[in-house]
């Protein structure tokens, strides 16, 4: 995986499992985010994909 795929999969994570109301298990989206960050990532990153993932989701 690299890490562009880890972003990707770690706003995925964030938006499935986080979130105040979050209902599952939240080291299911920590463990995604340490992921993308370990690749080299950082938090800004995956905090303008979570937003690009948003805008392009179906309502």
């Amino acid at each position: 995986m690299d890490m562009q795929e880890a972003v990707e999969n770690a706003a995925r994570e964030v938006l499935a499992h986080g979130g105040p109301k979050a209902l599952t298990d939240p080291r299911i989206a920590v463990d995604a985010m340490s992921a993308a960050l370990d690749l080299g990532a950082t938090h800004e990153d995956i905090a303008a994909e979570v937003r690009r993932q948003r805008e392009h989701t179906p309502t």
